[in-house]
């Protein structure tokens, strides 16, 4: 399942730029890493933006949720910043609480990982649920004839 997730995350454009990085993943559970830029992830006094901070967020409960229900979206997801996102490198763990046909609900952390790798502070908690959706069909073949340029 690392495998797949992993996968997943390297075809969002977005996920490539902040440099999330898929740790673990399976059994509805997943882990996200990801480094801190100092020239574009900060607000104003320097801490890690909640744009970033949401977008980790939802993105470690929405692989966790994969890896129980396969494609999934986020119909609703809630942040809670406890305090200020400070930190060398970034930690978001996804779980499911609750998977049924219809609606999964998954609960993340964040945490900021300082200079060892054994210190980590909470600095955001989040809930979500998702969506199970079908795989897309394939994608038709283009056989319309091209249009004349209007006169």
């Amino acid at each position: 399942m690392l495998d797949t997730i992993q996968a997943i995350n390297r075809t969002a454009a977005f996920n490539r730029w902040a440099g999330f990085e898929v740790t673990s993943a399976g059994n509805g559970e997943a882990e996200l890493r990801m480094d801190w830029r100092e020239e574009d992830m900060g607000q104003y006094a320097g801490f890690l933006h909640a744009g970033m901070i949401g977008a980790m967020l939802d993105t470690v409960s929405g692989y966790a949720a994969a890896t129980v229900a396969g494609r999934v979206l986020a119909s609703h997801f809630s942040v809670n910043c406890i305090s200020p996102a400070v930190g060398r490198a970034f930690i978001a763990r996804g779980r499911v609480v609750k998977a049924g046909r219809k609606q999964v609900f998954a609960a993340a952390e964040l945490y900021a990982q300082g200079d060892s790798a054994d210190s980590l502070k909470l600095v955001a908690t989040g809930n979500a649920i998702l969506v199970p959706v079908e795989e897309p069909p394939p994608a038709p073949q283009e056989t319309r004839k091209k249009s004349q340029p209007a006169a």
